[in-house]
Protein backbone atom coordinates (compact mmCIF):
# COMPACT_ATOMS: atom_id res chain seq x y z
CA UNK A 1 0.00 0.00 0.00
CA UNK A 2 1.54 3.48 -1.06
CA UNK A 3 1.96 6.04 1.89
CA UNK A 4 0.89 9.63 1.35
CA UNK A 5 4.08 11.94 0.67
CA UNK A 6 4.50 14.31 3.66
CA UNK A 7 4.52 17.60 2.67
CA UNK A 8 7.34 19.92 4.12
CA UNK A 9 6.69 22.51 6.53
CA UNK A 10 8.55 25.33 6.85
CA UNK A 11 9.65 26.02 10.51
CA UNK A 12 9.80 29.29 11.87
CA UNK A 13 12.35 30.88 14.02
CA UNK A 14 12.70 33.99 15.97
CA UNK A 15 10.68 36.36 15.13
CA UNK A 16 8.36 34.93 12.66
CA UNK A 17 7.57 32.28 15.30
CA UNK A 18 6.68 34.23 17.67
CA UNK A 19 4.16 36.78 15.46
CA UNK A 20 2.77 33.13 13.79
CA UNK A 21 2.05 32.34 17.77
CA UNK A 22 0.69 35.69 18.67
CA UNK A 23 -1.43 35.83 15.07
CA UNK A 24 -2.99 32.62 16.00
CA UNK A 25 -3.86 33.38 19.84
CA UNK A 26 -5.71 36.71 18.69
CA UNK A 27 -7.26 35.06 15.82
CA UNK A 28 -8.60 32.15 17.53
CA UNK A 29 -9.51 33.97 20.53
CA UNK A 30 -9.92 31.05 22.83
CA UNK A 31 -7.88 29.54 25.67
CA UNK A 32 -5.07 27.25 24.71
CA UNK A 33 -2.17 25.16 25.91
CA UNK A 34 1.32 24.76 24.49
CA UNK A 35 0.62 21.23 23.22
CA UNK A 36 -2.52 22.28 21.29
CA UNK A 37 -0.92 25.10 19.80
CA UNK A 38 2.29 23.41 18.43
CA UNK A 39 -0.30 20.76 17.13
CA UNK A 40 -2.73 23.32 15.37
CA UNK A 41 0.24 25.30 14.00
CA UNK A 42 1.46 21.95 11.89
CA UNK A 43 4.25 21.86 13.20
CA UNK A 44 5.43 24.98 11.83
CA UNK A 45 6.75 26.18 15.14
CA UNK A 46 8.62 23.27 17.55
CA UNK A 47 6.55 22.30 20.53
CA UNK A 48 9.17 23.63 22.88
CA UNK A 49 9.62 26.96 21.31
CA UNK A 50 5.68 27.35 21.19
CA UNK A 51 6.03 27.01 25.18
CA UNK A 52 8.72 29.34 25.63
CA UNK A 53 6.97 31.84 23.31
CA UNK A 54 3.98 31.73 24.75
CA UNK A 55 5.30 32.57 28.61
CA UNK A 56 7.57 35.49 26.78
CA UNK A 57 4.28 36.61 25.21
CA UNK A 58 2.60 36.27 28.70
CA UNK A 59 5.15 38.60 30.38
CA UNK A 60 5.20 41.43 27.76
CA UNK A 61 1.24 41.47 28.51
CA UNK A 62 0.26 40.91 24.44
CA UNK A 63 -1.43 37.44 25.87
CA UNK A 64 -2.91 35.87 29.49
CA UNK A 65 -1.72 33.09 31.55
CA UNK A 66 -3.49 30.88 33.56
CA UNK A 67 -2.65 28.00 35.76
CA UNK A 68 -4.97 25.63 36.77
CA UNK A 69 -3.68 22.80 38.69
CA UNK A 70 -0.02 21.86 36.79
CA UNK A 71 -1.19 22.91 33.61
CA UNK A 72 -1.01 26.45 32.20
CA UNK A 73 -3.13 28.06 29.57
CA UNK A 74 -2.51 30.86 27.19
CA UNK A 75 -5.51 33.07 25.85
CA UNK A 76 -5.30 36.38 23.98
CA UNK A 77 -5.20 39.88 25.88
CA UNK A 78 -8.96 40.97 25.34
CA UNK A 79 -8.13 44.37 25.84
CA UNK A 80 -5.59 44.15 22.85
CA UNK A 81 -7.99 42.67 20.35
CA UNK A 82 -10.25 45.52 18.16
CA UNK A 83 -13.60 44.98 19.03
CA UNK A 84 -16.43 45.58 16.75
CA UNK A 85 -17.84 49.62 16.43
CA UNK A 86 -22.16 49.81 16.36
CA UNK A 87 -21.65 51.51 13.06
CA UNK A 88 -19.76 48.06 11.74
CA UNK A 89 -22.08 45.54 13.73
CA UNK A 90 -25.54 47.56 11.78
CA UNK A 91 -23.61 47.17 8.34
CA UNK A 92 -23.25 43.52 9.33
CA UNK A 93 -26.76 42.87 10.30
CA UNK A 94 -27.64 44.48 7.23
CA UNK A 95 -25.86 42.55 4.97
CA UNK A 96 -27.18 39.33 6.61
CA UNK A 97 -31.11 40.98 6.23
CA UNK A 98 -29.82 41.54 2.32
CA UNK A 99 -28.29 38.06 2.24
CA UNK A 100 -31.57 36.06 3.98
CA UNK A 101 -33.70 37.87 1.67
CA UNK A 102 -31.58 36.67 -1.56
CA UNK A 103 -31.78 33.21 -0.16
CA UNK A 104 -35.36 33.28 0.09
CA UNK A 105 -35.57 34.65 -3.82
CA UNK A 106 -33.63 32.00 -4.39
CA UNK A 107 -35.65 29.60 -2.85
CA UNK A 108 -38.61 30.74 -4.46
CA UNK A 109 -37.42 30.36 -7.57
CA UNK A 110 -36.40 27.04 -7.19
CA UNK A 111 -39.81 26.37 -5.94
CA UNK A 112 -41.04 27.53 -9.22
CA UNK A 113 -38.58 25.74 -11.15
CA UNK A 114 -39.21 22.34 -9.93
CA UNK A 115 -42.71 23.07 -9.91
CA UNK A 116 -42.13 23.38 -13.67
CA UNK A 117 -40.25 20.55 -13.72
CA UNK A 118 -42.67 18.43 -12.69
CA UNK A 119 -45.64 19.59 -15.27
CA UNK A 120 -42.93 19.00 -18.09
CA UNK A 121 -42.58 15.36 -16.54
CA UNK A 122 -46.05 14.85 -16.45
CA UNK A 123 -46.52 15.97 -20.47
CA UNK A 124 -45.88 14.80 -23.54
CA UNK A 125 -41.91 14.86 -24.95
CA UNK A 126 -41.27 16.28 -28.04
CA UNK A 127 -40.54 12.69 -29.32
CA UNK A 128 -44.05 11.55 -28.37
CA UNK A 129 -45.67 14.50 -29.80
CA UNK A 130 -43.64 14.36 -32.82
CA UNK A 131 -44.29 10.81 -33.35
CA UNK A 132 -47.90 11.33 -32.86
CA UNK A 133 -47.93 14.43 -35.40
CA UNK A 134 -46.32 11.42 -37.92
CA UNK A 135 -48.85 9.22 -37.13
CA UNK A 136 -51.62 11.81 -38.33
CA UNK A 137 -49.22 12.90 -41.20
CA UNK A 138 -49.13 8.69 -42.63
CA UNK A 139 -52.94 8.67 -42.18
CA UNK A 140 -53.78 11.95 -43.89
CA UNK A 141 -51.35 10.39 -47.05
CA UNK A 142 -53.45 7.03 -46.83
CA UNK A 143 -57.05 8.86 -47.02
CA UNK A 144 -55.73 10.73 -49.76
CA UNK A 145 -54.92 7.86 -52.19
CA UNK A 146 -58.57 5.95 -50.74
CA UNK A 147 -61.13 8.87 -50.33
CA UNK A 148 -62.54 10.81 -52.76
CA UNK A 149 -62.13 14.63 -52.83
CA UNK A 150 -65.39 15.32 -50.78
CA UNK A 151 -64.59 12.86 -47.80
CA UNK A 152 -61.04 14.06 -47.77
CA UNK A 153 -62.18 16.86 -46.66
CA UNK A 154 -64.57 16.02 -44.48
CA UNK A 155 -61.73 13.63 -42.99
CA UNK A 156 -59.05 16.92 -42.98
CA UNK A 157 -61.36 18.64 -41.30
CA UNK A 158 -61.39 15.41 -38.17
CA UNK A 159 -57.77 15.26 -38.17
CA UNK A 160 -58.14 18.98 -37.54
CA UNK A 161 -59.98 18.91 -34.33
CA UNK A 162 -58.05 15.91 -33.38
CA UNK A 163 -54.99 17.77 -33.41
CA UNK A 164 -56.58 20.33 -31.20
CA UNK A 165 -56.79 18.33 -28.67
CA UNK A 166 -53.00 18.18 -28.54
CA UNK A 167 -52.79 21.74 -27.97
CA UNK A 168 -53.19 22.16 -24.06
CA UNK A 169 -50.74 18.89 -23.67
CA UNK A 170 -48.05 21.12 -25.66
CA UNK A 171 -48.75 24.37 -23.71
CA UNK A 172 -47.66 22.36 -20.68
CA UNK A 173 -51.45 21.10 -19.64
CA UNK A 174 -51.14 17.68 -17.37
CA UNK A 175 -53.33 15.07 -18.95
CA UNK A 176 -56.86 13.82 -17.60
CA UNK A 177 -56.58 10.50 -15.91
CA UNK A 178 -58.63 7.97 -15.90
CA UNK A 179 -59.60 8.64 -12.41
CA UNK A 180 -60.79 12.11 -13.48
CA UNK A 181 -62.68 11.26 -16.59
CA UNK A 182 -64.67 8.47 -14.03
CA UNK A 183 -65.06 11.11 -12.16
CA UNK A 184 -66.82 12.93 -14.56
CA UNK A 185 -69.11 10.58 -16.05
CA UNK A 186 -70.22 9.84 -12.74
CA UNK A 187 -71.36 13.46 -11.83
CA UNK A 188 -72.65 13.86 -15.08
CA UNK A 189 -74.98 11.07 -14.93
CA UNK A 190 -76.03 12.04 -10.99
CA UNK A 191 -76.86 16.22 -12.03
CA UNK A 192 -78.58 15.27 -15.29
CA UNK A 193 -81.18 12.92 -13.52
CA UNK A 194 -81.52 15.71 -10.75
CA UNK A 195 -81.85 18.00 -13.09
CA UNK A 196 -84.93 15.69 -15.65
CA UNK A 197 -86.73 15.00 -12.10
CA UNK A 198 -87.12 18.67 -11.14
CA UNK A 199 -87.85 19.48 -14.45
CA UNK A 200 -90.75 16.94 -14.09
CA UNK A 201 -91.76 17.99 -10.97
CA UNK A 202 -91.91 21.71 -12.23
CA UNK A 203 -94.39 20.65 -15.53
CA UNK A 204 -96.06 17.76 -14.23
CA UNK A 205 -98.93 20.10 -12.71
CA UNK A 206 -102.56 19.93 -14.19
CA UNK A 207 -104.65 22.80 -15.30
CA UNK A 208 -107.41 23.34 -12.58
CA UNK A 209 -110.48 23.72 -14.88
CA UNK A 210 -110.16 19.63 -15.72
CA UNK A 211 -109.77 18.67 -11.77
CA UNK A 212 -113.17 17.05 -10.61
CA UNK A 213 -114.45 18.85 -7.83
CA UNK A 214 -112.85 17.44 -4.89
CA UNK A 215 -109.45 16.86 -6.90
CA UNK A 216 -109.99 21.25 -6.68
CA UNK A 217 -110.80 21.03 -3.00
CA UNK A 218 -107.71 19.02 -2.16
CA UNK A 219 -105.15 20.91 -4.17
CA UNK A 220 -106.42 24.50 -2.74
CA UNK A 221 -105.55 22.82 0.48
CA UNK A 222 -102.43 21.14 0.01
CA UNK A 223 -101.60 24.13 -2.51
CA UNK A 224 -98.90 25.87 0.63
CA UNK A 225 -97.64 23.14 1.05
CA UNK A 226 -96.94 21.92 -2.53
CA UNK A 227 -96.12 25.19 -3.21
CA UNK A 228 -94.04 25.91 -7.04
CA UNK A 229 -94.70 22.04 -8.11
CA UNK A 230 -98.15 23.39 -9.42
CA UNK A 231 -97.00 26.10 -11.76
CA UNK A 232 -99.80 25.45 -14.24
CA UNK A 233 -101.60 25.90 -11.38
CA UNK A 234 -100.13 29.38 -10.15
CA UNK A 235 -100.11 30.94 -13.25
CA UNK A 236 -103.46 29.94 -14.70
CA UNK A 237 -105.70 32.44 -13.76
CA UNK A 238 -102.93 34.95 -14.85
CA UNK A 239 -102.36 37.06 -17.85
CA UNK A 240 -99.61 35.87 -20.22
CA UNK A 241 -97.61 39.21 -19.58
CA UNK A 242 -98.16 38.55 -15.63
CA UNK A 243 -97.14 35.02 -15.93
CA UNK A 244 -94.23 36.12 -17.17
CA UNK A 245 -93.01 38.92 -15.12
CA UNK A 246 -93.89 36.44 -12.13
CA UNK A 247 -91.46 33.55 -13.55
CA UNK A 248 -88.35 36.34 -13.90
CA UNK A 249 -89.37 37.91 -10.73
CA UNK A 250 -88.85 34.11 -9.27
CA UNK A 251 -85.67 33.85 -11.22
CA UNK A 252 -87.64 30.66 -13.13
CA UNK A 253 -85.64 29.68 -16.52
CA UNK A 254 -86.84 27.73 -19.24
CA UNK A 255 -85.39 25.26 -21.55
CA UNK A 256 -83.23 26.66 -24.40
CA UNK A 257 -82.41 25.45 -27.54
CA UNK A 258 -79.02 24.64 -26.51
CA UNK A 259 -80.57 21.95 -23.48
CA UNK A 260 -83.38 20.99 -26.46
CA UNK A 261 -79.80 20.28 -28.96
CA UNK A 262 -78.18 18.72 -26.04
CA UNK A 263 -81.27 16.66 -25.36
CA UNK A 264 -81.39 14.82 -28.75
CA UNK A 265 -77.77 14.13 -28.77
CA UNK A 266 -76.25 10.82 -28.07
CA UNK A 267 -74.34 11.77 -24.47
CA UNK A 268 -78.11 12.35 -22.94
CA UNK A 269 -79.85 9.21 -24.78
CA UNK A 270 -76.22 6.69 -23.46
CA UNK A 271 -76.96 8.43 -19.86
CA UNK A 272 -80.85 7.91 -19.86
CA UNK A 273 -79.74 4.33 -20.58
CA UNK A 274 -77.63 4.05 -17.88
CA UNK A 275 -80.03 5.56 -15.36
CA UNK A 276 -83.17 2.80 -16.78
CA UNK A 277 -80.48 -0.13 -15.99
CA UNK A 278 -79.77 1.03 -12.59
CA UNK A 279 -83.46 1.25 -12.03
CA UNK A 280 -84.23 -2.51 -12.88
CA UNK A 281 -81.28 -3.60 -11.23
Amino acid sequence: MATKAKTEVKVLKGKEAEDAVLQYMKRMNRPFGAVDVAANLKGAVPKATVQKILVALAEKGDIVQKLYAKTSFFVANQSSIEGFPPERLTAMEDECKALNEKNDALNAEVKATLSELAKLRTSLTDEEIAGQQLKIDQAVCSLVVLLSLDLLYTTLAQISEATKHLEPLRSGAPPISEEEVAQLDTDWVKWRAEWVRRRKVFNSSVPRSRLSLSSRLCVDYMRPLLGPWFWGLATEALPPQDALDLREDLGIELDSDEHRDLEATSLCSASQANSLKRKRR
